[in-house]
């Protein structure tokens, strides 16, 4: 993903993206119109907007190259504006579709320099102009199967009802693969809780999809009494980290298998999901990469190394578990840790090979605000022992690489405090303090100070 560098047109193109979010909220009404009863509703039409503005002063660094996080002094900020649209087609069939705008332009005028990036929006923009793209178009398909019946809200891509508890859903069409895997109640959306990649899905969960985070593919999830078992495939990227999508979903790409289990504990409802994933794609080893750089002295710098070696399908695997208990019905408690067998450059998330992060969730009531919210947490990220040598030879990848190693686990604390200012209304101060940033202990640390405004009607 290459941006441009445009930071002083920024002010501009929010004004533009700003102008053009109203548009589309003009145009969309007709669409759809909510049941006059909020019990159920026979279509749907939300709308979200995000500002998220980010700045870090300058940090100590020994030595640097163009895939580095910049040590000077630099902002960033991504805006989106998404609208979600949804309809009943037939019996229990449900067709949604979601335009978004999105503009925006990351640390270093491009998306390199760390493994848990501070702000999980970064994907979606590509420079300064607001792109309008289609976001998401996708049918799901509920099979009641009794057990007694619950109530479900209105909310993004979901219409008020009623489904049975014992159920089976199928999701297919264009969509994020985190749509369906991977929930998590107190860590999973970075327009409304924590920002950084590290909080809203395990960081080293490489999913297939494009350069944006989505693809086409398809889901099913089946419920049964206190357990759900997920499975699905999802199209990845014709190259790693691109935009255009393979869609020879027989050859390549990307699969993954969740359980889930609810519990009480203390009276207090939890979840425990694990989560497995396979994806197969043409990939580079990393000890093929290494072996080309020692063949090639000085070959380090040059972004073709990887490029080079990739030259057959390959699988990159991982397991994770993931795990949210409500400690009362004021604070919320979240952890998830995820290991995979780094032996392949990524497909389309991260550079991370181990990931940990868990925190707590403070409700705004325990003050007398039931609007705000705070959020703590803590992250750290590692590199497999063949993604390591290759940094440590002088090797980049995507995302990262210092032209040198000195490897110590990126740790990341991340603080904020989220404001309801109105119904559907919040600003947010965030705060990330980020430890040996690209897993290199020569670089940093990086001090990441954060304002999101974020509005949904």
């Amino acid at each position: 993903m290459n941006f441009p560098p445009p930071i002083s047109r920024v002010e501009r193109s929010t004004r533009n993206a700003c102008t053009a979010a109203l548009l589309l909220a003009l145009c969309s009404i007709s669409w759809a119109q909510s049941s006059e009863s909020p019990e159920f509703e026979d279509s749907s039409a939300k709308y979200q907007t995000t500002y998220n503005w980010q700045k870090h002063p300058s940090f100590t660094s020994s030595y640097a190259s163009p895939n580095s996080l910049t040590s000077a002094a630099d902002k960033m900020y991504t805006f989106s504006t998404t609208a979600h649209w949804g309809t009943r087609i037939w019996q229990d069939g449900e067709l949604y579709f979601n335009p978004e705008i999105a503009s925006g332009v990351p640390f270093s005028n491009n998306l390199v320099g760390l493994g848990g990036f501070s702000n999980g929006e970064i994907t979606r923009a590509a420079g300064s102009t607001p792109v309008p793209y289609v976001q998401r178009l996708f049918i799901r398909q509920t099979w009641n199967h009794g057990g007694g019946t619950e109530k479900v809200e209105s909310d993004f891509n979901q219409m008020a009802g009623s489904v049975d508890k014992n159920r089976f859903v199928l999701t297919a069409g264009n969509f994020s693969t985190l749509d369906v895997f991977d929930d998590n109640t107190y860590a999973k959306d970075p327009r409304t809780q924590f920002m950084n990649w590290g909080n809203w899905t395990y960081s080293a969960f490489d999913y297939s999809a494009d350069a944006r985070g989505f693809g086409w593919g398809f889901a099913g999830e089946l419920y049964q009494d206190a357990w759900v078992f997920r499975f699905g495939r999802m199209t990845g990227p014709k190259e790693p980290n691109g935009l255009p999508l393979d869609f020879a979903l027989g050859k390549h790409y990307g699969d993954q298998v969740e359980i889930e289990h609810a519990h009480d504990l203390n009276g207090q409802p939890g979840k425990v999901r694990v989560l497995a994933f396979r994806n197969r794609a043409m990939l580079a080893s990393f000890n093929d990469a290494t072996a080309y750089l020692l063949a090639h002295p000085g070959a380090g710098t040059d972004p073709q190394t990887i490029f080079n070696v990739r030259g057959d399908v390959k699988t990159k695997y991982g397991l994770g578990v993931n795990l949210e208990q409500a400690i009362n019905t004021d604070i919320g408690f979240f952890l998830r840790a995820m290991k995979t067998d780094g032996r392949t450059e990524t497909v389309a998330f991260t550079e991370v090979d181990d990931s940990f992060s868990s925190g707590f969730l403070f409700k705004g009531n325990l003050w007398g605000r039931a609007n705000d919210a705070v959020g703590l947490s803590m992250m750290q990220n590692q590199l497999s022992s063949d993604r390591r040598k290759y940094l440590e030879a002088g090797g980049i990848s995507f995302f990262i690489g210092d032209g040198a190693l000195n490897y110590k686990p990126e740790t990341i604390f991340e603080g904020f405090y989220s404001l309801g200012l109105s119904k559907g209304v919040w600003l947010t101060g965030d705060y990330q303090y980020i430890q040996n940033p690209a897993y290199n202990a020569s670089r940093g640390p990086v001090n990441v100070f954060a304002i999101r405004f974020h509005a949904e009607f």
